[in-house]
């Protein structure tokens, strides 16, 4: 029964593939956590974000999140959201017929000159 089950579940943990699958469950425990992360950006996009407040919202530390961030998005959590905001005005110019100044301001850009340059290095076009 039952007793049985919890038995083998703690041979199997104490033993030598113990840890391996402690590291498996932890790193999937951190990728959720980045995962919630990457929502919450993905949905408040055009809020000031600050990445202290995402860290503090998964509980980690600030420089744990960039770790962890960086581990599954190869990218900083502060370019993320800067390509993420790119991508979005983008949408918006393309399918909405926005102005660049517009989309800038709607995806969260406070300059449109910042917007703009940044718009050119990411796309190659103005």
């Amino acid at each position: 029964g039952p007793h049985i089950v919890r038995e083998i579940i703690y041979y199997v943990l104490t033993g030598p593939i113990g840890g391996a699958l402690l590291s498996l469950v932890s790193r999937q425990t951190q990728f959720s956590l980045i995962a919630r992360a990457l929502r919450r950006i993905e949905n408040h996009y055009a809020e000031n974000l600050s990445v202290d407040a995402l860290a503090a919202e998964v509980n980690m530390s600030v420089s744990a999140f960039h770790h962890n961030f960086k581990a599954v998005t190869q990218t900083s959590p502060l370019q993320y959201l800067k390509r993420y905001r790119l991508h979005q005005a983008r949408l918006l110019m393309l399918h909405d017929g926005l102005k660049a100044s517009a989309a800038a301001v709607r995806v969260g850009y406070e300059s449109p000159s910042q917007f703009s340059r940044e718009f050119k290095r990411y796309f190659g076009v103005t």
